[in-house]
């Protein structure tokens, strides 16, 4: 069972760490801010969805320290990683001769050779990939913007 003092403490703790109001705190985890100032005040005991908002939204908070105050806070190790998948047709690539040394290929010249031709059906495949030109006559139908935290915006013109 969690001890409303402490975990009022800890979530104080978490506050001060990021230099946040209760009302941007509480802006931050998307939940109401009357919800936050009666958990503060100890009217109201945090919810498990309440404790998951605040582990999604703060990795350097851990479910055992908010929960408990077992472990560190801030964690010690924080690794972030930010993953971006680009699909593009490969034309050229290195070679490799063996484990240690790699065989530099000049990717711009026009000269081919028989280790750098491509095949019929790798150049169908990257000719498929190629986007289009737009015609004269074309209109933008909609724009996306996409930001690193993971949101999108959609915009019709």
């Amino acid at each position: 069972m969690v001890n409303v003092e402490k975990f009022i403490k800890r979530l104080e703790l978490i506050l001060d760490y990021y230099s946040l109001t209760a009302s941007s705190f509480a802006d931050k985890i998307n939940v109401q801010r009357s919800s936050l100032s009666h958990l503060l005040s100890g009217r109201n005991k945090p919810s498990l969805e309440f404790i998951m908002k605040i582990i999604d939204e703060f990795p350097e908070v851990t479910l055992e320290w908010i929960i408990y105050g077992n472990g560190k806070f801030p964690k010690e190790e924080i690794v972030y990683q930010e993953q971006v998948k680009i699909e593009k047709p490969i034309i050229a690539s290195n070679k490799i001769e063996n484990s240690n040394t790699v065989k530099n290929e000049d990717l711009f010249s026009d000269s081919i050779t028989e280790d750098n031709k491509i095949s019929p059906i790798e150049e169908e495949i990257i000719l498929s990939q190629t986007p289009s030109t737009p015609s004269k006559n074309s209109e933008i139908e909609r724009i996306v913007i996409f930001y690193s935290n993971g949101t999108f915006k959609n915009y019709n013109p």
